[in-house]
C-alpha cells in the first residue's frame, strides 16, 4: 500500500511536537511517531498519541445548531450565519459596536487569531476582543517586555538545556503537562548539570530535582528576592555585566536587599539553607537558566514576580549570553503565536501596540481602511467576561471553554447565560457551547491547514492529512462570510495561505515579524524561528551561537527598523557580540567530551560550561533569505540602548490570605491525561480511563485533623462558591496547602474557586492562590 502520510504537529500543548497522520483503510486515522522533528524526536505522550480520536464524528460537532424553543437544533450552513450576522448587526445598530464582543483562544492558528482580531477592528468596528492566553502567559509577556523590550517565551531553542550548568523551573511541571520535554531536563542532569524546581507540591518533575524548594502558593516573588538578597550578600554580582549591559541595577539592588533570609523563611516556608544552597547551585557555573510557567505568573502580581526572576538572570549575567537566560514555559498549542497577531485587546499583528500611531498606519495600510477607523485598545479576558450581558450585549466565541477555564467561573456561566446572544465556533459541544444560541461545527488540526508558533518561537506548518467530516468548515470560512453578510465583501479570505500572505506584510517590522517566512519555507526547514524579516540572509560571522544565528545586513529598501533600531543598525535581537558565541561552544559538549558533530549530548561527564573554541559557522543559507532567529539578544536586548531593564520588586501579599473562616490556600494545575478545560481530552476513552474526574490533594496532617480519609469526599470553599471532589491524600503537598486539577465542569470545577483578582498591569487573574476551607461530606452532605 503506498505510504499517504503526512507530517504535522500535534494539537495540544506549545512543545507542538512532530507527528505523521496516516489515513486507514478502513476509516479513521493513526497517528505515528515523527522523528526528525528536533523537539520530541517522535516522543509522544498520551494526549499526543491519541489526538486522532477526537477527529471521530461521534464525539464531535458535524452540523450546525441553532437555539429553537430552548433546545440546541441541527440547521443549515447559511441559517446558522445569517443568524448570527444579524443578530451581530442588530446589536451594533441598537447599543453601539462596543456592545458587541469577541473572546479568542490560544489554540487557534495564527492565521486565525490574525483573521479574528482583523474582523473584529474592521467589521465589527469593536474595541471589545480578547482571548484565553490573557490566562496563561500574559504576566511572563509583560514582565519579559519591560525587562527586554520583547515578549518570546524562549528566547533559546529546548535544546540549549541540557547544554547549561543550572536551571531553575519555577512553577512549572513538565512531566506532566509537557511529557516529551522531560528529556531536556534529565540530559541536563546527565551533562553534570543541577535542576532546582520551585513548587509548593513535589510532582513528577520535583522529584527529578536536584533541589526541590516548596515555597507557600503566593510567595514565589519573596523567594526569587531573598535569592537575589543572597546573591549580593555573597558577592555574586556579575558586576561587569551589569554595568555593561544594564540599566536599574541600583534601584532593582536595594529593593532586592530588604528581604534577607530569614524574613524570606518566614514568608515563604523556605529554609535558608536552601535559599543559600539554591544560590550557590545557580552562580557556581558560568551558564544557567530560569524558566516559569503558570505558578508564578498566574497571580495579581505575576508580572513582578517574574520580574524578580529576570533580575535574578540580570544580576549574575544569565541573559543574553550562550546557554543562559529567562524563558517562559509557553502552555496552550499557539500560546505564543496566538498573543502576537492581533486577538488581544491591546494589539495589532507583528507584536504591534493598537495605541501606536505609527502600528496603526502600517496596519490600516495593509488592510486598506483608515487609521481612524481602529477602535483602541478593548477590555482584557477577565473583564471582558465579566461584562457580558452589561456593557457588551452579544458575542462571538472560537476555540475557548470559559464555563470551565475562567475564574470565578459560576460567575462568568451566569454573565454568559445574561448575553443577548452568543455564537460558539468550536470542534465539540463544550460546555459553554451548549449555553449558546449558535453553534458552529469547525474543523481542527488534521483537517486544515495553517501555522502555529511553538513556545520556543519556532513557527510550524500544521498540513491537513484529512477531509473533515461533510458538515464541518474551517474558522476562516466563517469569518469569510460573516464579514460578507455584514457588508465586508473583500479581505476575509478563507485560503490559509493567503492569510498568511497578508499577516506576513501586516507582521513586516513589527517586533514578531514573520515577513521572511513562507509555507514552502515551512515545510522545507521543518520551522523557522521569528524574528525573520524578509531580506538579506549574509552572515558575518560573529553573530552565529552554534552556527545557527546569523547576522543579516540591514536591508535599506525592506522592512521598517524594528523599535530601537535604526536603518544603518541591525536589529536589537538578530545580532551578538564578536567573539562571544563564534566559534565556542560550552566544555562539557565539545567533541572530546562526547557530542556529535550536530551537538546532540551524549551523557558528557561534567558540568562545566567554560567556553571553548571549535564549532565552525556556516553560511546562512540562500542570498536574500534570512536564517530565522533561533537565539535573542545576544549581543544587545531589543530596547533602545540594547541594554535589559532591571524593574525594581518588593514582595506583597496575595489578594486573599487566609483567615479564619479560610484557612487554607487552594493552588490548581494541570493532571498528564487531561489538557486545559478537557473539552477534547475528556471525550477520548484511554485519557478518561486515566484521569477520570477531579480531585482534592490533602496532606496527612490537614486530613487527620479534618477526618478524611483518602476517597472521601470533600467540599472546597471559597468565598466564590464550592466544589465538591474525593480527596487524595498524599505528604507531596504543603501542609497549608490543598490542590485541584482545573479539567472538569459541575460539581468539581475547580475554578468556580479560583480568585479573578487581576495583575495589575498583565491583567491576569490570581488563578494559583486562594483561601479556601475543606469541609469532610458526610453520607447527607453527597
Amino acid at each position: 500500500m503506498e505510504n499517504t502520510s503526512t507530517p504535522t504537529h500535534c494539537p495540544y500543548c506549545a512543545l507542538q511536537c512532530g507527528m505523521n497522520i496516516t489515513p486507514l483503510p478502513q476509516g479513521g486515522v493513526e497517528v505515528t511517531e515523527r522523528a526528525d522533528f528536533p523537539v520530541n524526536r517522535g516522543a509522544l505522550c498520551g494526549k499526543g498519541r491519541t489526538a486522532a480520536e477526537v477527529l471521530s464524528p461521534a464525539v464531535r460537532l458535524t452540523a450546525p445548531l441553532v437555539r429553537d424553543g430552548g433546545r440546541l437544533v441541527e440547521a443549515s450552513w447559511p441559517e446558522a450565519l445569517d443568524r448570527i450576522a444579524e443578530r451581530l448587526g442588530a446589536t451594533r445598530e441598537r447599543y453601539g459596536a462596543d456592545a458587541l464582543g469577541v473572546f479568542g483562544g490560544g489554540g487557534l492558528t495564527n492565521e486565525k487569531a490574525y483573521a479574528l482580531g482583523k474582523f473584529a477592528r474592521v467589521v465589527l468596528g469593536t474595541s471589545q476582543i480578547d482571548y484565553n492566553g490573557r490566562f496563561c502567559m500574559s504576566s511572563a509577556a509583560a514582565a519579559g517586555t519591560k525587562a527586554f523590550g520583547l515578549d518570546r517565551g524562549l528566547p533559546f531553542p529546548l535544546e540549549d538545556i541540557p547544554r547549561t550548568g543550572c536551571v531553575i523551573l519555577v512553577g512549572s511541571n513538565p512531566a506532566e503537562t509537557m511529557p516529551p520535554s522531560l528529556r531536556f531536563f534529565t540530559e541536563l542532569r546527565e551533562n553534570g548539570g543541577t535542576l532546582i524546581v520551585v513548587d509548593p507540591r513535589r510532582t513528577r518533575t520535583a522529584e527529578q530535582a536536584d533541589l526541590h524548594l516548596a515555597p507557600r502558593p503566593g510567595t514565589d516573588l519573596a523567594l526569587a528576592l531573598g535569592l537575589l538578597h543572597l546573591v549580593v550578600a555573597e558577592g555574586r554580582t556579575d558586576e561587569e555585566y551589569v554595568r555593561e549591559r544594564t540599566t536599574g541595577w541600583e534601584e532593582a539592588r536595594a529593593a532586592a536587599m530588604a528581604h534577607w533570609p530569614e524574613y524570606v523563611e518566614r514568608i515563604t516556608g523556605v529554609p535558608v539553607p536552601q535559599l543559600r544552597e539554591a544560590v550557590r547551585m545557580f552562580c557556581e557555573p558560568e551558564a544557567a537558566m530560569v524558566l516559569t510557567a503558570r505558578g508564578p505568573e498566574q497571580q495579581s502580581k505575576g508580572t513582578d514576580t517574574v520580574g524578580a526572576w529576570i533580575n535574578l538572570c540580570l544580576a549574575t549575567g544569565r541573559a543574553g549570553r550562550p546557554f543562559s537566560g529567562y524563558g517562559c514555559l509557553t502552555g496552550q498549542g499557539n500560546g505564543q503565536g496566538g498573543r502576537e497577531h492581533g486577538q488581544k485587546a491591546d494589539q495589532l499583528p507583528g507584536y504591534r501596540k493598537l495605541d501606536d500611531p505609527a502600528a496603526r498606519r502600517h496596519v490600516a495600510g495593509v488592510w486598506g481602511v483608515d487609521p481612524d477607523s481602529l477602535p483602541g485598545p478593548g477590555r482584557s479576558a477577565y473583564e471582558l467576561l465579566d461584562a457580558l450581558g452589561t456593557d457588551v450585549r452579544a458575542l462571538l466565541l472560537m476555540g475557548s471553554n470559559p464555563v470551565v477555564s475562567a475564574p470565578r467561573a459560576a460567575h462568568i456561566e451566569r454573565r454568559l447565560r445574561s448575553l443577548d446572544f452568543l455564537a460558539v465556533a468550536d470542534v465539540v459541544l463544550s460546555e459553554t457551547a451548549e449555553l449558546a444560541d449558535v453553534v458552529l461545527p469547525v474543523t481542527q488540526w488534521a483537517e486544515e491547514t495553517g501555522t502555529t508558533t511553538s513556545l520556543e518561537g519556532r513557527v510550524l506548518l500544521r498540513r491537513r492529512a484529512v477531509a473533515p467530516p461533510p458538515g464541518v468548515r474551517s474558522d476562516l470560512y466563517v469569518l469569510h462570510e460573516l464579514a460578507g453578510r455584514l457588508g465586508v465583501e473583500k479581505g476575509f479570505p478563507a485560503d490559509p495561505e493567503e492569510v498568511f500572505e497578508e499577516l506576513r506584510r501586516a507582521s513586516a517590522g513589527g517586533p514578531a515579524d514573520y515577513s521572511g517566512i513562507t509555507y514552502r519555507r515551512l515545510a522545507e526547514e521543518n520551522g523557522v524561528f521569528w524574528p525573520c524579516p524578509e531580506g538579506s540572509g549574509e552572515t558575518g560571522g560573529a553573530g552565529a551561537a552554534d552556527g545557527e544565528d546569523a547576522v543579516p545586513d540591514p536591508l535599506p529598501d525592506g522592512p521598517a527598523p524594528h523599535p530601537g533600531t535604526t536603518a544603518d543598525v541591525p536589529p536589537a535581537h538578530f545580532t551578538a557580540d564578536a567573539g562571544t558565541l563564534a566559534g565556542t561552544r560550552p566544555a562539557h559538549l565539545t567533541a572530546a567530551a562526547g557530542v556529535t558533530a550536530a551537538g546532540a549530548p551524549l551523557g558528557a561527564p561534567t558540568g562545566d560550561v567554560r567556553s571553548l573554541p571549535g564549532a565552525p559557522v556556516p553560511a546562512a543559507g540562500p542570498a536574500g533569505v534570512h536564517p530565522g532567529t533561533p537565539r535573542l539578544f545576544l549581543g544587545r536586548f531589543a530596547t533602545p540602548d540594547g541594554r535589559a531593564r532591571f524593574v525594581p520588586v518588593v514582595h506583597r501579599a496575595t489578594a486573599e490570605e487566609p483567615d479564619a473562616e479560610y484557612p487554607l490556600l487552594l493552588t490548581t494545575g494541570r493532571v498528564v491525561s487531561q489538557y486545559q478545560s478537557g473539552a477534547q481530552t475528556r471525550r477520548v476513552a484511554e485519557l478518561n480511563a486515566a484521569a477520570p474526574g477531579p480531585f482534592v490533594e490533602l496532606h496527612p496532617r490537614l486530613a487527620a485533623r479534618l477526618g478524611a480519609a483518602d476517597g472521601d469526599p470533600v467540599a472546597v470553599v471559597s468565598r466564590r462558591g464550592r466544589a465538591v471532589a474525593p480527596a487524595r491524600i498524599t505528604g507531596a503537598i504543603r501542609p497549608d496547602t490543598v490542590f485541584m486539577p482545573f479539567h472538569w465542569p459541575g460539581e468539581g470545577r475547580a475554578n468556580t474557586l479560583t480568585n479573578p483578582a487581576l495583575d495589575p498591569t498583565s491583567r491576569m487573574p490570581e488563578f494559583k492562590s486562594c483561601a479556601v476551607r475543606v469541609e469532610v461530606l458526610g453520607p447527607a452532605d453527597r
